[in-house]
């Protein structure tokens, strides 16, 4: 047992009449400030009341009452550790994610040859694994109800493991292709619960960070993907060594998240405060005050949530993304981010890097381990992500980033212009625009993960989640299945400078207006940023661009590009409103 406030059991009573007044009290504040109940929790939290100190005392006296830990169960004496075991597992999710992207770009040079494949079935194999993701993605939200958070992914490492099978063993088209699809459920079931997963159980200040994580592994599997490539392109059956490789890290991924806990909060959702407390304990500090603090408002927001009439059960929950407001921005925000994360163009480019190098003049085998400089410099653009994203916010991040890779976009772009005879040109052109847009979007496509497992509600989260996969796999689909049909009718300059550059512009325009900061906030905080009506947040967002050119201006750029680590961003209180507005979306 932690070494955590307890209460003696003949006081028990005492406890449970306190609860019964500190719950009177969150009302009587909710009528009086007219605030939501989470906005009233967090004041009591605040204030540092007897009530935080009894919520706690009770759920130490209740603990006692479950049964002994399995077996499989492990804990650390000073929690952190866990935390940080937790995302490594959890997080090995976007390694087999990545692996199995970058394996078919060296496969493709092959396999199809070996089977016997024209160029519409090779498409078709390419962009399988998205489609089976779009399936994947769709199981999400039963899986994840019924399931919980941490069975979904061990579900999900089943399927990436017969997908693996499938695929290294074919010997016709129908064989290959079945393979990549099951292999695709596992990444879109995998893809929307992990970074959930550890939203869900890190510290508010570690969680941009530690969710990048997720993209970091994605962009190592890639580079890894590359390295396994090129070690067997020498072997005879080269590429069925290439693609059956993830079976290993599939198998490793299961093993560790065996020994995993289940998400506090979703625990806490499922109306099972006790083991969400028990859960807490092992990953969270509990003496430190501020995770008292976040436990008590969680457990109070997800009572407010099981209570509220909006709050509507089972398949009747998807219909808050229309009436809700809060829900409906979330929905449409975390959505667009991922829209203008696959529409500028980044898988299609990652699925065919070693076409795209051969179509500057490498050869076969040159293009496979040139591939190695377009997938290493996607990786390395996450590592500023994983270290800063959490000082300087989302908001500053993304419309940081996302000029930066359009340069490269232009210059990749432009590096088509260029006669063919004049080779070394063509491709230092090429190759410089490359490594600045796969560096600069490694950095910025942490953001798709990250902004879509914070900002849903609980109840909503795993549904939320559903439609965020999804849509990300379907656009991953629909822009490599089309990608060479694109090429041609938009020719390689207009494709990669008008069609990806255009969006990257237009998406930068609806960051700077549209994208709130969720910088050091709980997630039960986040839900109070996405209450204000639109055109607040709108305001909000002017505000902060005219603050910023102002800082620029002025030479404070200090302020701008060094900020206080432990800043909280400035936002203007929620007044009460009788009902929204109907432009408030």
């Amino acid at each position: 047992m932690a070494d955590s406030k307890t209460t003696p059991v003949g006081h028990t009573e005492d406890s449970h009449r306190k609860q019964s007044v500190e719950h009177e009290e969150v009302h009587v504040l909710k009528k009086l400030a007219g605030i939501n109940g989470e906005e009233a929790a967090m004041q009591i939290a605040e204030s540092n009341g007897w009530q935080l100190d009894a919520e706690i005392a009770q759920m130490e006296e209740q603990l006692k009452e479950l049964p002994p830990l399995s077996k499989f169960a492990i804990s650390f004496k000073n929690p952190i550790y866990f935390t940080y075991l937790l995302t490594a597992f959890a997080s090995m999710g976007g390694f087999l994610s990545g692996i199995d992207q970058s394996l078919i770009s060296g496969a493709n040079l092959y396999m199809p040859k070996s089977l016997h494949l024209d160029s519409g079935e090779s498409s078709l194999v390419d962009s399988s694994m998205p489609l089976g993701a779009v399936a994947g993605a769709l199981l999400l939200s039963p899986m994840n109800e019924i399931f919980g958070r941490r069975k979904a992914i061990l579900i999900s490492c089943v399927f990436y493991t017969i997908g693996a099978a499938l695929e290294a063993g074919a010997t016709s088209y129908g064989m290959m292709l079945a393979g990549r699809l099951i292999l695709g459920v596992g990444v879109g079931l995998e893809g929307g619960t992990v970074p959930v997963y550890v939203a869900e159980s890190v510290a508010r200040k570690y969680r941009g960070n530690l969710v990048s994580l997720y993209q970091f592994n994605i962009a190592l599997g890639e580079v890894f993907g590359y390295v396994v490539a090129a070690i067997f392109v020498h072997v005879e059956g080269n590429w069925r060594y290439m693609l059956g490789s993830s079976l290993v890290f599939s198998t490793i991924m299961m093993i560790g998240m065996i020994f995993m806990p289940e998400s506090p909060r979703y625990l806490m959702h499922k109306g099972r405060p006790v083991e969400a407390y028990e859960v807490w304990k092992r990953i969270r500090d509990i003496n430190e005050p501020e995770a008292r603090k976040e436990f008590f408002v969680m457990k109070y927001a997800a009572e407010t949530e099981a209570q509220d009439e909006t709050s509507r059960k089972g398949a009747h929950a998807w219909l808050d993304f229309f009436t809700v407001p809060r829900a409906r921005r979330a929905l449409i925000y975390a959505n667009m981010m991922i829209f203008l994360g696959q529409f500028t163009g980044i898988n299609a480019i990652m699925y065919y890097m070693s076409t795209l190098m051969s179509q500057i003049g490498f050869s076969d085998e040159n293009s496979v381990f040139m591939s190695l400089v377009g997938g290493g410099a996607l990786m390395l653009g996450t590592i500023p992500a994983i270290l800063y994203m959490e000082r300087f916010g989302r908001r500053f991040w993304a419309n940081a980033m996302l000029p930066c890779f359009f340069v490269g976009l232009v210059l990749s772009g432009v590096s088509y212009l260029v006669p063919q005879s004049n080779l070394p040109a063509v491709e230092g052109l090429y190759l410089t625009g490359l490594i600045l847009y796969t560096l600069f979007f490694g950095s910025y496509s942490c953001l798709t993960w990250v902004i879509p497992s914070e900002v849903y509600p609980t109840y909503l989260r795993s549904y939320g989640m559903t439609t965020s996969d999804a849509l990300l796999f379907l656009c991953s689909f629909l822009v490599t299945y089309n990608f060479t049909r694109m090429q041609t009718a938009m020719t390689k300059t207009g494709l990669t400078l008008g069609f990806y550059g255009g969006i990257a512009v237009l998406g930068w325009f609806y960051q700077l207006l549209f994208m709130p900061e969720t910088k050091n906030k709980t997630l039960e905080e986040i839900d109070l940023i996405f209450s204000k009506p639109t055109g607040q947040l709108v305001r909000e967002n002017l505000a902060s661009v005219g603050q910023t050119m102002s800082d620029i201006g002025h030479l404070r750029l200090r302020k701008v590009f060094a900020p206080d680590p432990q800043g909280e961003v400035v936002e203007t209180h929620v007044e009460p409103t009788s009902e929204p507005k109907a432009d408030d979306v």
